[in-house]
């Protein structure tokens, strides 16, 4: 079985295009050097022919003799034709009886004063090459009374160029099989990393996500391998991510089941002492309730979020006013806990687009947080604007968080403060919500803290261009 087929295809495309090349390339080569040598023949034999034609025609040298001496000195063979097409006289070793290249049409243009060139094969495969010329007499006032065809046996220009042709075939038969062996050690190059992707991949898909390429090319290759190890890493995060979260979900629904099911125990069989009792069981199934409720409906909310089918209404909202009703929404909380609310309206504030509904979530959770956090001091609201962005503040004066875990506190479930998790009775997904809503309104939301002074959320959304009047 073939393990290679990449290689194996792309050697064979690169084999194929190189033979290709290299045909059309000799035969190219082939072509120019036939029609060299032919040219060559045809100027020889013309320059033969003008001068045996100067020879007839003069009567000191125009003599059998002399002519089938010149004849047989230049290995040709000569006819003289008359008009009627007829064989007047002959030198030379070509066959008399052999006159297929006399035709009367070429007889007729040779005497109205054209030469005339063309190549014959005798009856016995021979290839000649024929020129024609009329000779000139002085009896006729200088007109030709007959023509004379000189032929020239192409034998040794076709020895020269199967010769040629041979050297051809030879040298590219050994050009082809250099290719063959360099274009093979070339795809074998070129495809490995192919073939180490196909590797890493199948063994990502199988569930092995530690596997990384080490493929440092910078072309576009290397760019497909970082991709591939990029995706492997995405997917571990991913795969890390979801078994932190269900363990997560079970643990924060194993609780208040756990409890739900203990004090429901504890009042169906009457295990309590007295009325006050019972009803502080009753009410802690009821907070557990609760709870649960909450938890169910931060999860459902943020799986909507996640998978991009929550709706938002956009409209012109102006974020003084959702604020202000967040505000006096918290008061009775804050006055419950002792703490002091404080909003701060800095300045004429643009609209914005945005969720209204949404955004007043966001700003409660953020509130609710601040809150349930801070145990002593205040809770600041803040709205303030720029050229370019409207921001609402959220501050505390709370325990503060620890700097290492300050990019941590929006991922799902996540706690600084674990040990009294339930104490606060948070779900641990609102700071990871109110993140989701905040982006998909194009908002963007940091936070600062010093462990001891307090907590600052900046929420900033921007504004749309020409609405810096809108107030």
């Amino acid at each position: 079985m073939i393990q290679n087929r990449i290689g194996l295809k792309l050697g064979l495309w690169m084999i194929s295009l190189f033979l290709l090349v290299l045909v059309f390339l000799g035969a190219a080569i082939d072509r120019i050097f036939t029609n060299f040598h032919h040219s060559d023949m045809e100027n020889s034999v013309n320059e033969m022919t003008a001068h045996f034609v100067t020879m007839a025609s003069s009567p000191e040298t125009a003599t059998d003799h002399s002519l089938d001496a010149f004849a047989d000195f230049s290995d040709v063979s000569m006819f003289f034709v008359n008009r009627n097409g007829e064989v007047a006289a002959h030198s030379g070793d070509h066959d008399p009886m052999d006159r297929a290249f006399i035709r009367k049409s070429d007889v007729s243009k040779v005497f109205s004063g054209h030469a005339l060139n063309f190549t014959h094969t005798d009856p016995y495969g021979k290839r000649y090459l024929v020129s024609v010329m009329g000779v000139p007499s002085d009896e006729n006032g200088g007109a030709a009374d007959k023509a004379l065809y000189v032929l020239a046996s192409t034998a040794h220009m076709d020895e020269s160029i199967s010769r040629i042709r041979q050297l051809l075939i030879i040298s590219g038969l050994g050009a082809f099989l250099l290719a063959m062996g360099v274009v093979w050690i070339a795809a074998q190059v070129l495809s490995r990393p192919l073939l180490q992707m196909q590797r890493a991949t199948r063994k990502i898909a199988a569930g092995d996500l530690e596997t990384r390429l080490n493929i440092s090319s910078k072309d576009e290759v290397g760019s497909l391998a970082g991709a591939i190890n990029d995706l492997a890493r995405d997917l571990q995060r991913y795969r890390d991510t979801r078994q932190e979260f269900f363990a997560n979900i079970s643990h924060e629904l194993r609780t208040p089941i756990t409890y739900l099911e203990g004090y429901a125990r504890v009042v169906r069989e009457q295990l309590y002492a007295s009325d006050e009792e019972k009803e502080k069981y009753l009410e802690i199934i009821q907070e557990e309730a609760v709870r649960l409720q909450r938890l169910v409906n931060d999860l459902f909310e943020l799986s909507k979020m996640e998978e991009g089918r929550i709706s938002l209404t956009m409209e012109w909202i102006d974020l003084k006013e959702i604020a202000g009703s967040a505000a006096r929404k918290m008061e009775w909380k804050v006055k419950e806990k002792g703490l002091v609310m404080r909003t701060v309206l800095e300045g004429e504030v643009p609209l914005i687009r945005g969720d209204g509904l949404r955004m007043e979530q966001i700003l409660l959770n953020m509130l609710d947080n601040a809150v349930r956090y801070t145990e002593h001091g205040e809770v600041a609201l803040i709205v303030r604007a720029d050229s370019s962005n409207v921001c609402v503040a959220v501050e505390d004066s709370g325990a503060g968080i620890p700097e290492d875990e300050l990019p941590l506190i929006f991922d799902r479930f996540y706690r600084v403060e674990k040990s009294r998790s339930r104490q606060h009775g948070g779900t641990g997904l609102g700071l990871a919500i109110a993140k989701k809503l905040v982006e998909l309104q194009d908002g963007t939301l940091n936070v600062s803290s010093k462990p001891g002074v307090g907590t600052r959320f900046d929420i900033c959304f921007p504004v749309p261009a020409g609405e810096e009047e809108k107030a």
